[in-house]
């Protein structure tokens, strides 16, 4: 799918702004991470205007906002640096009768270096982890996955994956994402790999995100009594 430029501004701001790590954003807006941090790279170097497509035709857009437009929503941010976007398209469209979205502003501020991005930098991946696993049950992680099934609705798949081995020990199709479904499918992981019933001088260390089920008092308590590390992704 081709993106124009207010497209690619769109999902970069939505990107930049999302509570979700860099790849679960943009799995769930269908957009290929290749593509993106081809994107954010030509924005990080010419701002805005290095989002534009790179074909040779040119053509006119029918709906562009008007230079004075964009310079009077500029105005208006400078005289009042306190409001954000959102209300800054409502004061234009309230005050001076010319509609323009929270969007727009945000495009055109960004693009005259007027809004600032969060406080963290979109990087790649790199190709493999500084500090590799080196046995089976050295390093677990847990997830949510989502998936809606027509006529019934949405499911959440929970699962309990080695590291080094990749092997998924336990799973389990849930209704929500709570600390007592994450017990349940852990409960499930630990009897099949009897872990507590043999000699182990380090049980697995549990790898997940900051979902509000993975950050609860009650799943610490849980890991302690296993004793079980629990780490948690900076995503």
């Amino acid at each position: 799918m081709k993106y124009s430029q207010s497209e690619k501004m769109e999902i970069i701001r939505m990107v930049e702004e999302s509570n979700l790590s860099v790849k679960k954003t943009l799995e769930e807006m269908d957009v290929p991470r290749s593509s993106f941090y081809s994107w954010y790279k030509r924005y990080l170097d010419s701002g805005y205007e290095g989002l534009a497509s790179r074909s040779k035709s040119c053509r006119q857009i029918w709906n562009a906002i008007p230079e004075w437009e964009k310079e009077r929503a500029v105005e208006v941010a400078r005289q009042y640096p306190e409001k954000s976007c959102r209300e800054i398209a409502w004061y234009v469209t309230d005050k001076m009768g010319y509609f323009i979205s929270e969007s727009s502003v945000y495009r055109i501020l960004k693009a005259r270096g007027l809004v600032t991005s969060p406080a963290y930098t979109v990087i790649t991946a790199a190709d493999k982890f500084e500090h590799p696993t080196t046995r089976v049950n050295e390093l677990w992680q847990t997830d949510f996955t989502y998936l809606k099934v027509v006529h019934w609705g949405w499911y959440y798949l929970s699962t309990v994956l080695d590291d080094y081995s990749r092997y998924i020990i336990a799973w389990r199709l849930c209704r929500n994402m709570t600390v007592g479904e994450v017990k349940q499918t852990l409960d499930i992981a630990i009897a099949k790999t009897g872990i507590k019933h043999v000699h182990v001088l380090q049980r697995p260390r549990l790898l997940s995100d900051n979902g509000s089920a993975f950050i609860a008092s009650e799943l610490k308590k849980y890991l302690d009594e296993q004793q079980m590390k629990h780490i948690r992704s900076k995503a």
